[in-house]
């Protein structure tokens, strides 16, 4: 017997079964992963969307750098490819950097899945690959040619046979195809598996499609997220904050305006984009921006496309979170970070003690590659994290990824794939800013090479000029600092 689907109690459980099914879709990824970016670090992110590719759950584990921007990718995606052009065994792929997670290390999967010849969704995933060709990963490109191999929206399967021209492609231009390609294959069958476990709970369920729940389960979602906002007082509220930029300083300001049931976060007069590889892609920005909002004022509010709907991100065109093409965009992640702090910061004031202080922010990601002593090249990428800002009633968290959600990894594990050797990590003594509450700490992490041969290493960082700044009488964080055996900082 076909379910009521305006029963409540039905909704709920077809609505937790389907968050389940994107949880196991993202446990198969991280368990078939090759790299430690993605089986450690959780660099990924995987989702269900309906037929109109409009995200209707995501699992627990990722980022919201890579859920919130693919939440709004997949829109280009069925505009290439519309259901008339898809066929079952069909997988699709992109990296562009103004559709999907902002640069192009990012590969974006995707795979519709067919009841019979009927598609009743997607299932995708993002992942952070290893490797993508370019300069290593950095801020040092000039434009985003030099960033690597860009990848159009385009079938990496297609009709469940591999496209091995693009296969080859892949293979050539990248410097660890084994991990690139193993990370890959691990991305196409999670998509699988998620696939066809939507199709057992139809089938339990006895419905053709998810057409109508997932309409419902949208329409709460955005209830519940007006609701929510409209609960806020109407007005304007801004903030603004500072980064270290690459060779000048970053400002960054954030106007929110609440408008009865709609929230529109304005970023004029934030720098113009920069010639470095620091630009944000203005889908990006909008990924983390939907985020903050969302943590302050709706968390109990499950993810999907109805949550967004209230919620609008403007930032000026050529601004250095609107960043245009061609500019190099390698390093988005350094910026981005930093919108969740000045969102909280600009509601601070409207939603108390929900709006934690800014923390470490930007994670620092560290790519190391040259040659092994058993002659191999190696290429191996990896986390350095401070600690979240303090809340009103408790401490940050030391060391914790936020807003990212990544990880670092263990020290076992770098060193067992890597020649790379973790000599010293530590939380570091006070770093957290004080106050009553105190911010997290951060750590002190001192690396070395065994291997004796050439080696080049790219890192991405910041917070060593403009530490995060306290609320409330709190005091600011510790600097960040990174220096090299000859005492370079």
């Amino acid at each position: 017997m076909q379910p009521n689907l305006s029963d409540p109690v039905f909704q709920k459980v077809f609505w937790d079964r389907l968050i389940s099914v994107t949880n196991e879709q993202a446990a198969a990824l991280i368990r078939t992963g090759f790299t430690p970016i993605l089986r450690d670090a959780q660099d990924l992110s995987a989702g269900v969307f309906d037929a109109r590719a409009r995200m209707i759950a995501q699992s627990v584990t990722g980022t919201p750098g890579h859920i919130n921007s693919m939440a709004t990718g997949m829109r280009h995606v069925v505009e290439e490819y519309p259901s008339e052009l898809l066929e079952p065994g069909d997988v699709l792929i992109t990296n562009d950097p103004w559709f999907t997670s902002g640069h192009l290390n990012d590969l974006t999967v995707a795979t519709p899945v067919f009841r019979g010849t009927t598609l009743v969704g997607f299932f995708a995933n993002t992942c952070h690959a290893v490797d993508i060709g370019g300069l290593p990963l950095s801020a040092d490109a000039r434009d985003v040619y030099e960033e690597g191999l860009a990848i159009p929206i385009m079938k990496l399967y297609k009709r469940g046979e591999p496209n091995e021209d693009l296969f080859k492609i892949l293979r050539s231009n990248v410097r660890a195809p084994l991990l690139v390609l193993g990370d890959l294959h691990a991305q196409v069958a999670c998509n699988d598996v998620g696939g066809r476990r939507l199709l057992s709970l139809l089938d339990e369920f006895e419905l053709e499609d998810m057409k109508g729940i997932a309409e419902l389960i949208v329409q709460r979602s955005e209830i519940a997220m007006r609701e929510a906002i409209a609960a806020l007082p109407n007005g304007h509220y801004a903030a603004e904050t500072w980064a270290d930029g690459f060779d000048t300083p970053i400002h960054i300001k954030a106007t929110v305006t609440v408008a009865d049931d709609e929230l529109i976060i304005d970023y004029n007069g934030t720098s113009p984009q920069s010639r470095y590889g620091i630009n944000v892609p203005l889908n990006y920005t909008l990924a983390y921006t939907t985020f903050a909002v969302k943590a302050a004022i709706s968390p109990e509010v499950p993810n999907n496309h109805g949550s967004f709907r209230p919620v609008h991100v403007t930032a000026p065109p050529g601004c250095i979170l609107n960043a245009q093409r061609p500019a190099p965009v390698a390093a988005r992640a350094i910026l981005g970070h930093f919108l969740p702090g000045v969102v909280f910061r600009a509601l601070g004031e409207v939603v108390g003690e929900r709006a934690m202080a800014a923390g470490a922010d930007s994670i620092w990601l560290i790519t190391v590659h040259g040659g092994q002593q058993a002659g191999e090249d190696f290429t191996y990428t990896f986390f350095s994290i401070g600690g979240t800002g303090a809340r009103a009633v408790k401490d940050g968290l030391a060391t914790t990824g936020f807003p990212s959600g990544v990880a670092g990894c263990p020290a076992e594990v770098t060193e067992s794939l890597s020649p790379i050797i973790v000599r010293e990590r530590e939380l570091k003594t006070d770093s957290g800013g004080a106050g009553r509450y105190r911010g997290g700490l951060s750590q002190r992490l001192a690396l070395g090479i065994r291997s004796g041969r050439p080696y080049g290493i790219a890192a991405t960082c910041d917070r060593t000029q403009f530490a995060a700044e306290g609320v409330a009488g709190g005091c600011p964080g510790m600097k960040a600092r990174n220096t090299l055996d000859t005492g370079e900082a």
